[in-house]
């Protein structure tokens, strides 16, 4: 894993993030942006079990994204989170292709589904997907991301959650995907987390990532054009 921090300046921003951080980072980077930061992990290493809440700080329990992190603080002349005095830009939580791995989902579809009839969306029981169930399950899944952000407004930083690449490999279901991260993103906003939200301006007709948005030879990750529109987006918001 490889951090993309520039600190010939001031840091703008710090970015933790996983996979989904990278294009973030090579795009400011490229444009001579000051941040610290970058993806400290995978995507799958960040919904529950990966961190410690401190009184003003958190510990990372994987060493390695604890190292980064660590490094990343030292670049900001801070000790802990607390300390932070710009924003802070995260994908942790977003990673909706993981939520919604098909085989997690199949004992909630209906038995005709199963044997190869439509029923409902994507083989569910109508409204399954709009259903305090499912949003139980998905805030359960990622419930620590949750508290990631929870514990960092705590602390009274300025956050910023990036929404992820609208792409969807094929070990996953994009019906849950859409409803997954919509969930996600409610829940952060509840929070006071502001999210970037570049759907409208990087799908098309289908409502997935246009191709030249996405990273070839690549199933889920956004390239750095991608990148691009999410630094012109956290630039716009002022940092």
């Amino acid at each position: 894993m490889t951090p993309y921090s520039t600190t010939t300046t001031p840091s703008r921003f710090l970015l933790l993030g996983d996979s989904h951080a990278g294009p973030i980072g090579r795009a400011a980077k490229g444009a001579g942006i000051p941040f610290s930061g970058g993806p400290i992990g995978a995507v799958r290493e960040f919904n529950a079990g990966f961190f410690d809440p401190r009184e003003d700080d958190v510990v990372f329990r994987k060493p390695e994204a604890d190292r980064f992190y660590r490094t990343f603080l030292d670049e900001l002349g801070v000790a802990g989170l607390g300390g932070l005095d710009v924003p802070l830009v995260s994908t942790f939580g977003f990673s909706a292709h993981f939520v919604a791995t098909t085989e997690n989902w199949q004992v909630y579809r209906v038995r005709s589904a199963r044997e190869g009839s439509d029923k409902g969306v994507a083989g569910f029981a109508p409204g399954f997907l709009s259903s305090g169930l499912f949003e139980d399950i998905v805030r359960a899944t990622v419930r620590d991301a949750l508290a990631f952000y929870r514990h960092a407004r705590g602390l009274g930083l300025r956050v910023l959650a990036v929404m992820p690449p609208q792409r969807v490999p094929a070990q996953s279901d994009p019906a849950v995907f859409m409803a997954a991260q919509d969930i996600v993103r409610e829940a952060l906003l509840a929070l006071g987390v502001e999210i970037v939200d570049l759907r409208a301006r990087v799908t098309d007709e289908t409502g997935f990532q246009r191709p030249e948005l996405c990273e070839a030879d690549d199933v889920i990750h956004g390239n750095l054009a991608f990148g691009r529109l999410i630094l012109a987006d956290l630039l716009g918001r002022g940092l």
